[in-house]
């Protein structure tokens, strides 16, 4: 068993409205735990990610933060994370979850995460966004799993529409079959390190720090989020039918080395499409754009595994 350090000042940032309220109803349960094991916790309770954001701004910069909520939740609060010392601890009751996930944490494991408080954090990476052309140009990002452009990001504005019914996966499953009737092509020039990766009519690019989206599609299987680098993705000129099979093969993650995939790691990805396409920063939706540039933040979070 990984031996124990004092605990640091502890933030836990709820949004309970994550997860369709599950955050929110996980609370009384995880705030009975804390108690029981004697935590001194400050509760940051905003469903505002900016008013969160600031709040965990002032704290001191070696406290640890727990953010209890989804992908959405830990990205609000990367400016205050990123190279700044404080810890990070993630309890994944989101809709996705896929950076928790990523990690080996399941849905609403709050138990394993605060065993794992005191230990030493991991160093992960991070990415910052930058969008050069369209809507938002010369604004600026920080990612902790990844975006995407073209059809990805078609799926992410879909979700929201998606049956209540259905799980984070289920939402995005049903939101991709949706997006699959609307497909078109784009052409994009995809650059790693100013070499250019591919150039031609393609649906879909991403470009991530982490493995999986969707809420468990393994889209970047070879990423790692400790090695300094991030890994680009790009289809080729695909038809419906090869489209559905290639998200097969990407729930799986075996769809690296596929003809109309392309991919490539490295330290800097500029994606340039001609004509506005959809774009999404770890999850939300960011308009239509017409160039980005993606750079790899490395070591950039301490994150408490």
């Amino acid at each position: 068993m990984t031996a124990s350090l004092p605990v640091l000042p502890l933030a836990v940032v709820l949004n309970p409205g994550a997860g369709r309220g599950l955050a929110g109803r996980s609370w009384p349960r995880l705030e009975a735990e804390l108690r029981r094991r004697g935590l001194d916790f400050e509760l940051i309770h905003e469903e505002e990610g900016g008013t969160a954001l600031q709040r965990v701004q002032a704290l001191p910069d070696h406290a640890t933060v727990l953010a209890v909520g989804g992908d959405g939740t830990v990205g609000a609060l990367l400016p205050a994370l990123v190279n700044t010392g404080r810890l990070l601890a993630v309890i994944p009751v989101g809709t996705g979850n896929d950076f928790a996930g990523m990690l080996g944490r399941k849905p609403g494991d709050f138990m394993g995460v605060l065993d794992h408080l005191g230990t030493p954090p991991r160093l992960v990476d991070a990415l910052r966004a930058t969008i050069l052309a369209g809507e938002g140009a010369g604004t600026s990002r920080l990612l902790l799993n990844g975006l995407g452009m073209g059809f990805d990001a078609r799926v992410a504005a879909l979700t929201a529409q998606a049956p209540g019914r259905l799980s984070g996966f289920g939402r995005y499953a049903w939101a991709a079959l949706k997006a699959l009737r609307e497909l078109r092509l784009t052409r994009v020039t995809a650059e790693v390190d100013g070499r250019v990766l591919y150039s031609g009519p393609s649906c879909l690019a991403a470009v991530m720090n982490g493995t999986r989206y969707g809420g468990g599609f393994q889209i970047s299987p070879a990423s790692d989020v400790g090695d300094g680098r991030l890994n680009a993705l790009v289809s080729g000129p695909v038809s419906r039918p090869q489209l559905l099979a290639l998200m097969a093969r990407v729930l799986r993650g075996r769809h690296l080395g596929h003809p109309l995939v392309s991919h490539a790691a490295g330290q800097t990805v500029t994606l340039s499409w001609t004509r506005p396409t959809p774009l999404h920063l770890d999850g939300d939706v960011a308009g239509e754009v017409t160039a980005v540039r993606v750079e790899v933040v490395p070591g950039a979070v301490q994150s408490l595994r």
